[in-house]
């Protein structure tokens, strides 16, 4: 757990927050979130409607939310660290419920919508692929790349059913299995790919180049093929099953970066990425002429900074 304190802002005020590693988890200070949305004034205010908060959840129940809430050292005001009651997003999200705030509000509406959707998507399982589509639009991915990725997620899907018919279990298994497919083809296991491109709980897939999930397409692919083909019936064959697969992935990556002379596994994320495309379609923009007057942006441009 790294304890050194990070602060976060919302409506310019502090939240402290503990990112878990191991877990892959942000953690949040109670205190610092009741103070916001109930406007205290001071953090003795704030954590005395923490504790007649926890009273009223205990009474409707709540307790396993309770046990489950954690407490880390924290930076109190004074300077000094003690101990704090922490959520992690989803029990921090129950607790919001339970907030009488218009600040607590839009958090409320936006879990209400998040449940009416999912009960749609329940329903109508195509919705999922729809909203995915808009979500990866509007955060602007290349129609490209949004094609890539949905089929990335079917051969993701495609690999996860085999592990389950070989008696795979989901959780930590199909993690150590992926770990085994991520090294033997990028040499680096999913922790380090996404340290290395500076991710938390972001999606690493989310954040690979076209070439890098075209590559974890066909270690997962070939992993799912090998498989098929060698039926293995313990961990252990499944775990050499998916070295194998990313391993030929590996020697195609290797080929590839010797033919270019250039690396393929890359440390840009999303927001680097998309800037990149961003970029290219200014730059387009101010080369294509006007057609009135047949002159280019860039050139009307210039002329006024001469």
């Amino acid at each position: 757990m790294d304890e050194n304190n990070t602060i976060q802002l919302f409506e310019d005020q502090a939240i402290r927050t503990a990112w878990d590693e191991e877990q892959e988890e942000w953690y949040f200070s109670i205190v610092d979130v009741v103070a916001v949305l109930t406007e205290q004034k001071t953090s003795r205010g704030a954590s005395t409607y923490w504790a007649v908060l926890k009273k009223r959840l205990k009474d409707e129940g709540a307790n396993e939310l309770l046990t489950n809430c954690k407490q880390l050292k924290m930076t109190a005001v004074d300077g000094k660290k003690r101990l704090t009651d922490v959520a992690d997003t989803e029990q921090l999200l129950r607790i919001i419920q339970s907030i009488p705030s218009p600040k607590a509000e839009p958090f409320k509406r936006w879990l209400a919508q998040v449940g009416r959707e999912r009960i749609e998507e329940t329903i109508d399982p195509e919705l999922t692929i729809d909203r995915a589509l808009e979500t990866y639009l509007k955060k602007g991915y290349t129609c490209e790349w949004i094609n890539q990725r949905l089929q990335a997620i079917q051969v993701r899907k495609e690999l996860t059913d085999e592990w389950k018919d070989r008696g795979v279990k989901q959780g930590k298994e199909f993690a150590i299995l992926t770990d085994e497919i991520t090294r033997a083809w990028a040499g680096l296991n999913t922790r380090q790919y996404k340290k290395l491109k500076g991710l938390k709980k972001e999606n690493l897939r989310d954040n690979m180049t076209t070439l890098e999930l075209v590559l974890n397409m066909l270690a997962e692919a070939t992993t799912t093929e090998l498989s098929k083909t060698a039926k293995p019936s313990t961990f252990s064959e499944n775990r050499q099953v998916a070295q194998t697969g990313g391993t030929i992935a590996g020697n195609t990556r290797k080929e590839i970066e010797e033919r270019t002379g250039k690396p393929i596994i890359s440390s840009e994320n999303a927001v680097q990425l998309n800037r990149v495309v961003t970029d290219m379609i200014e730059e387009a923009a101010e080369i294509v002429p006007d057609k009135k007057t047949g002159k280019t942006p860039r050139s009307s441009e210039k002329r006024q900074t001469e």
